[in-house]
């Protein structure tokens, strides 16, 4: 079973990677961008019946800062 889980500041944290994506992308001649926020993917290869409880428990306690960001789990199915 695998899980994929975004991770994303939340709305309003200073995003400073996302800041020089937007310059870089403005200095390579991309025009109409008008705001960029980056993140991160965190693919899992996880035991069948792991349970959504325990996924989320994982975000919660290391793949997560949830002071500053947001998850969200996205089952795949092999």
């Amino acid at each position: 079973m695998k899980a994929r889980v975004f991770v994303t500041l939340k709305p309003g944290v200073l995003d400073p990677q996302g800041k020089a994506i937007h310059h870089a992308l403005e200095g390579l001649g991309f025009g109409g961008i008008t705001g960029v926020r980056a993140g991160k993917l965190i693919e899992l290869e996880l035991a069948d019946g792991t349970s959504e409880a325990a996924i989320e428990a994982m975000c919660r306690k290391l793949l997560a800062n949830t002071v500053i960001e947001n998850f969200r789990i996205e089952q795949v199915a092999d």
